[in-house]
């Protein structure tokens, strides 16, 4: 007797669990599927998921029965074999689970889900003297829909949870319930209009003329199609006809309804390109050919490529070299910024020299714009060629990739930090890279130590440019001792006279200025002059921010929020002082010291919006402001031709902040944000305001010194053993009990001190805000040497976990891993 051969698919969900989950296929399914391609399975009780292929085979799940797949969703795989692989780096490299990753690449509108249905029982026999009134309810309207939503019954009872009241009539056989898929992404269908076939031939087309000599509107909107299918040879819109012709859209419907024009819709991009003036690529001067040879001769020794340009340099240039001959070659490039505020210029650039080949990918977009580029990038289709996006965008399903720029790549902002994956965009862009055998080049005026160390250890090919694109010097950066000039008394609110005489002087020759403060909302801290009381979160461990605007006490952790109250709260006294400075206050101070300037503002709570970033950064280009107040948003690679003024409001907030990196990202912060000064003829200036003039990276930051400042830092760090010298793994430990807290750390600390007895632990401690979103923290820092395998350390912290989980008394207590802890 022959055994019948049984098949099974693997898939994963994107639950955040370490394993993939078994069901069972057909034969003809198992020749149908491949790895990437969606599935809807049923999981748990009753719910419908959607999955992604992994594997088939013919062995059966020994734990429990597989169940059958619910449908297969895709003709073809959504995510392909590379795109896996660097999922499964990421995975295993950042201490997550593949259901994390696939939850986090995907756009949600891929993720399709069951939508539970009431629907009435035909066949029960219904007492109605024995349901109460509710349930009358449901019954009575399920007599005239065939099925209900749960969001529908809400409404019809008037109650939110309505689940316990369903389970009543399912008890009673009244009704059942179905899972019903429902797709997110809807396409974008544009109505076009088009003469009809009976009308074609000359004389047909005369004749109808003349019988619309009577509506003289109609007869107008006709002559107005085939003026716009003379000129643009293109489908003509409804839309673009209305404008046009200037007639509504009542006189088109009335065509149509005469048979006259025919009506068909076209799906369309909601990113559809629009018209760009084309223009070509700029001379490259000697030192960018030489970068761009330098950089040639690393991708052709497989070698990763750092450019350590100036600002100003022409870095963006010798990408768009770079770009050029990817895209001669038919292949892909991907463009990563670490800010969506960067995007805005960057795509004017590209889409001006690569006119209808540049598509934009980040967060700010809709779910049904990022199906769309998605899709765009899986076809290769050339509207798609150049993908610029921040750092979500590295998840795109690239079958081609010829070339990967990381652009700034100093930036925190690359840093992914919840939910998981917690990975570096740099680093995994670099892993992609590798992957898909391209070429990959980081860039910027202030490298990362570790980028910079890399290089120097030949690990990367340096390329350096140390001069301006325009040959003009860099900014002069001036210190102001606030200090002196508080016990001089030339210091106006938070403004040094020194910056308020050089802001009046850049504006009277018809320049614009750049202020920086690296703090939103108007003040961190509002304080009763009485009894010193301050406000706090009641979720987090942190005081309320004062936002002028709104005239609220808002929490920048978990979003809490309240209206400010004329009275403390805890002494009654009407004495509220306002501490600290944050850039509404820097708008309001500068306002009322000169009244007749224009400012904008750009920070979180402004660029909200999907547009925010571009309206704000046109706005300052076209001088519809005069100084622009930000915080470290204006800092990361904006051009701007006619700013002839810098000034950083407190260079101490960014000095004296308790991290061993403090050091770096406040050079890095203050030469970026310096940077943006006198960027075109002009040499431009830069006033920083200091309480410590005398500090070291401030005398690195005014002679743009970065060699001394990272001779500086490597000392430090194998001092006291930070990355590029050593690997960081930071443990995280959040519960609501604090005493529970206490003790799982211990427990934790305790395991992983016996699993590895030699190896340098720090902690557990409480970070400097302990409470977050009414969870306590606790962390722990485990440093690697450089020759240690990290995968054996993950694993054996995985096994520590595993025993750590099996106490139900530490249940609630929730891990967090962040490898490479920046």
């Amino acid at each position: 007797m022959t055994m019948v051969l049984e098949y099974f698919l693997d898939v994963v969900l994107p639950i955040p669990l370490p394993r993939t989950f078994t069901y069972s296929i057909s034969e003809a399914q198992a020749e149908l599927l491949k790895p990437g391609m969606r599935v809807a399975v049923p999981f748990g009780k009753s719910k419908i998921q959607t999955a992604l292929s992994f594997r088939v085979h013919n062995n059966a799940p020994q734990a429990y029965e597989a169940k059958e797949i619910y449908q297969i969703l895709d003709d073809y795989p959504l995510v392909n074999e590379i795109q896996l692989k660097h999922w499964q780096w990421i995975a295993d490299y950042y201490m997550c689970t593949l259901g994390e990753v696939f939850r986090s690449a995907l756009p949600s509108a891929f993720l399709l889900e069951s939508e539970t249905l009431v629907v009435s029982n035909k066949e029960a026999e219904v007492r109605e003297e024995e349901l109460n009134d509710d349930e009358f309810l449901i019954y009575e309207a399920l007599r005239h829909q065939s099925q209900l939503k749960i969001a529908d019954i809400s409404a019809i009872v008037g109650r939110k949870t309505v689940m316990p009241l369903v389970n009543k009539l399912l008890k009673k056989g009244i009704v059942y319930q179905k899972e019903e898929l429902y797709e997110q992404y809807k396409p974008k269908l544009v109505r076009f209009v088009r003469l009809a076939p009976a009308y074609s031939s000359e004389s047909a087309t005369q004749n109808l003329l003349e019988q619309l000599s009577r509506a003289p509107k109609q007869r107008e909107a006709l002559m107005h199609l085939f003026q716009l299918q003379a000129t643009t040879q293109k489908p003509v819109s409804v839309k673009a006809l209305e404008q046009q012709s200037g007639t509504s859209s009542a006189v088109i419907n009335s065509l149509i309804s005469k048979t006259i024009f025919e009506e068909y819709y076209l799906q369309q991009d909601r990113q559809a390109d629009n018209d760009t003036i084309v223009t070509g690529a700029k001379t490259l001067n000697e030192e960018q050919q030489n970068a761009l040879a330098s950089a040639q001769q690393g991708f052709n020794a497989k070698k990763v490529v750092l450019l350590h340009g100036v600002t100003a340099s022409g870095k963006t240039e010798v990408y768009s070299k770079l770009i050029k001959d990817v895209l001669d070659s038919g292949q892909q490039v991907l463009y990563l910024l670490p800010e969506i505020a960067l995007t805005t210029q960057i795509i004017t650039k590209l889409k001006n020299q690569f006119a209808g080949k540049t598509s934009v990918y980040h967060s700010k977009y809709s779910l049904n714009e990022r199906v769309e580029v998605w899709n765009n990038v899986l076809h290769q289709k050339e509207k798609a060629q150049i993908v610029v996006g921040a750092r979500s965008s590295l998840f795109l399903p690239f079958s081609n990739l010829g070339l990967v720029v990381i652009d700034e790549e100093h930036e925190s902002s690359f840093k992914q930090f919840d939910p998981a994956p917690r990975y570096h965009a740099r680093d995994a862009a670099i892993v992609l890279a590798n992957l898909s055998e391209c070429a990959c080049i980081l860039g910027s005026a202030t490298p990362s130590v570790e980028s910079m160390y890399n290089a120097n250890s030949k690990k990367y090919v340096l390329a350096t440019m140390t001069k301006r694109y325009s040959q003009s010097p860099l900014p002069k950066i001036e210190l102001v001792n606030l200090k002196e000039a508080v016990r001089k008394k030339q210091v106006k609110g938070h403004f040094s006279n020194e910056l308020l005489n050089n802001i009046q002087e850049t504006l009277a020759v018809g320049q614009q200025v750049i202020l920086f403060q690296n703090r939103r909302g108007y003040a961190p801290i509002v304080q009763c002059a009485t009894c010193g009381h301050a406000p706090q979160c009641p979720n987090c461990d942190v005081s309320l921010t004062f936002h002028s605007n709104q005239n609220q006490l808002r929490c920048h952790y978990c979003g809490y929020n309240r209206p400010l109250e004329a009275s403390c709260e805890a002494c009654g006294s009407f004495t509220l002082d306002k501490l600290g400075l944050g850039t509404e206050q820097v708008q309001n101070e500068l306002t009322n010291h000169l009244p007749e300037i224009r400012t904008g503002r750009m920070d979180l709570d402004t660029t909200r919006g999907k547009h925010a970033h571009e309206k704000i950064i046109t706005a300052f280009e076209n001088r519809e402001y005069d100084v622009l107040i930000g915080t470290q948003m204006v800092t990361k690679g904006l051009d701007f031709g006619n700013v002839g003024l810098v000034g950083i409001m407190n260079a101490d907030t960014l000095l004296n902040f308790p991290d061993y990196r403090s050091h770096e990202r406040s050079f890095q912060l203050l030469v970026q944000v310096a940077g943006r000064a006198g960027r075109a003829d002009n040499p431009g200036r830069v006033i920083i305001q200091t309480y410590n003039p005398y500090h070291p990276i401030l005398k690195q930051v005014c002679s743009y010194d970065y060699e001394q400042m990272y001779t500086d830092q490597i000392v430090d760090r194998e001092h006291f053993g930070y990355p590029p010298q050593q690997r960081i793994i930071k443990i995280t430990l959040k519960d609501k009990d604090f005493n529970k807290l206490n003790e799982a750390s211990t427990w934790f600390y305790n395991g992983l001190k016996n699993l590895f007895p030699s190896q340098k632990i720090l902690g557990p401690e409480h970070p400097p805000v302990a409470r977050i979103r009414r969870y306590y923290l606790k962390n722990m820092l485990l440093k690697l040497e450089m020759n240690q395998s990290p995968s054996k350390i993950k694993n054996g912290i995985k096994r520590i976990q595993k025993s750590f989980d099996a106490i139900p008394y530490y249940k609630s207590v929730r891990l967090v891993y962040d490898v490479d802890h920046i």
